[in-house]
This record gives C-alpha cells, sequence and structure tokens, in this order.
C-alpha cells in the first residue's frame, strides 16, 4: 500500500510539472504574438516627374472677357484663340479646361461658348492639355483673366504667384495602391528663381519640390482623404495669397 502512495505521489508531481511547464511556454507565445488591432501606419510614396513639351508653341489666347470687365447676372462670353495646337473640337475629349476661383477644372470643346455666372468675382485661369490630359505649362499655353459680375468689386491688385491644380478633381475615386496623379500650374512666378516650392500633403506625411512636372502619390489609407497642394517659400511657409493653395478630397477604396 505504501508502494502505491509512493508512485502515486511521484506521478502527481510529475504531471504538475509538466502542467506549469505548458503554462509557461503558452504565455510565452502569446507575449510574442503583435496586436492586430495597432497595425504600422504605411509609408506613403511620393514621386515627381518631369512632364515632356508635348506643345510648346501652342497659344492660348482669350478675347473676352477683358481684364475687370463687368457683366450683368447671367450668361458671360468667352471667345478664346488657339495656335499651334491640334484642337479638334473635342473628337479626342476635352482639350481646353478653365479653373474657375481655384475649383475643379472645366472642360470645354469650342472655342467660343457662354458660361453662368452669379453676381461675384472671378478669376479664370483656361489652359490647354496634352494627350494625357495634363495641363500644359509652358508660357503661352495658358491664360488668366479677373472680371466681374453684378456689383461686386474686382480682386485687389497683385502680383503673388499662385498655383492651380487640375488633377486630381474632389469627389475622385482610386483603388488601394492605385498612383494618384498630382497635376498643377504655377502662374505668376518662377520656383527656381523665386525660392518656391510646392508642398503636397497627405496622409499626415508631406513632399516638396522646386520643379514643375506631376507628383504621383501611392500607399495612401483607405476611405476619404484629403490632399493638399500649396505653394510655399524657401522657409516651408504657406504663401498669403487665396489662391496659392488649393485641397482636394478623394476616396481610396
Amino acid at each position: 500500500m505504501k508502494k502505491i502512495v509512493f508512485v502515486w505521489c511521484i506521478a502527481s508531481v510529475f504531471c504538475l510539472s509538466c502542467a506549469s511547464d505548458s503554462n509557461k511556454e503558452t504565455t510565452s507565445e502569446l507575449k510574442d504574438t503583435p496586436d492586430m488591432g495597432q497595425t504600422a501606419k504605411k509609408d506613403i510614396a511620393f514621386h515627381h516627374e518631369q512632364q515632356e513639351s508635348s506643345y510648346p508653341d501652342a497659344m492660348l489666347e482669350l478675347h473676352t472677357p477683358l481684364e475687370n470687365q463687368t457683366f450683368d447676372e447671367g450668361a458671360v462670353p468667352f471667345e478664346f484663340n488657339i495656335k499651334n495646337y491640334p484642337f479638334e473640337h473635342g473628337w479626342k475629349g476635352f482639350q481646353l479646361k478653365m479653373i474657375i476661383n481655384g475649383a475643379d477644372p472645366i472642360g470645354y470643346n469650342m472655342p467660343i461658348f457662354r458660361k453662368e455666372f452669379e453676381t461675384g468675382t472671378f478669376k479664370v485661369l483656361a489652359f490647354l492639355v496634352d494627350d494625357e490630359g495634363r495641363a500644359l505649362k509652358e508660357y503661352g499655353n495658358y491664360v488668366e483673366r479677373d472680371f466681374v459680375v453684378g456689383d461686386s468689386q474686382p480682386f485687389p491688385d497683385s502680383e503673388d504667384p499662385y498655383i492651380a491644380v487640375n488633377m486630381p478633381e474632389n469627389g475622385a475615386v482610386f483603388q488601394a495602391g492605385e498612383a494618384i496623379l498630382i497635376d498643377y500650374i504655377l502662374v505668376g512666378g518662377d520656383l527656381e528663381e523665386d525660392g518656391l516650392q510646392v508642398k503636397v500633403t497627405a496622409d499626415g506625411q508631406e513632399f516638396m519640390t522646386h520643379e514643375l512636372g506631376t507628383i504621383s502619390i501611392q500607399g495612401l489609407s483607405k476611405g476619404s482623404q484629403k490632399i493638399s497642394i500649396a505653394l510655399v517659400d524657401g522657409s516651408g511657409k504657406e504663401l498669403p495669397g487665396i489662391f496659392s493653395k488649393s485641397i482636394k478630397q478623394v476616396k481610396v477604396e
């Protein structure tokens, strides 16, 4: 009987020891398992690309409206003259675009048209595009004009440079991993000579360049995203002009 009790005690001690060792191993494995609820923020890739001058001699002239011309509310006439550019009345899509007061561009396939306006003061930047829809950026490829509709006052005189964004447009939808193209025009200045830079901010990360061209972004988190494109000085401070910054709201699925 004593032998049986002794054997039972040894077996019990052995089982308890094994159970203790098993608990230690399980606890160690749990500590090494990463918390799936805390994922590291993925880096965003920015890439600047020089844009080939597809039509460096293209000229866009605006005959109407005149600078600071005043119109009654309603249809405002626009009359453009296009030179050295294969404008085909929209056969290849919109080839003439206008950005009004920094909003998304509007495409036109005719050089003469009318557009409805309510009372206000307006700055129009009109430009031609290449075969991929990117804005032509050489001098003469674009033209700007201020005008007034109804009982409004002209913009204050200013020679400050500003930036206009052709792509992306507000509400644009992109697939995860798809490159988002930032296409912009600098008006009234020179990035290098004036010591200016273009700063793009997206998903909490920034990218700056002192060259014209296009910037692509990859790796944005899924969901609604704000992309800020701003003109900044040499110290990274945003210029004070009302059109020196543009914010676009896009969605990544």
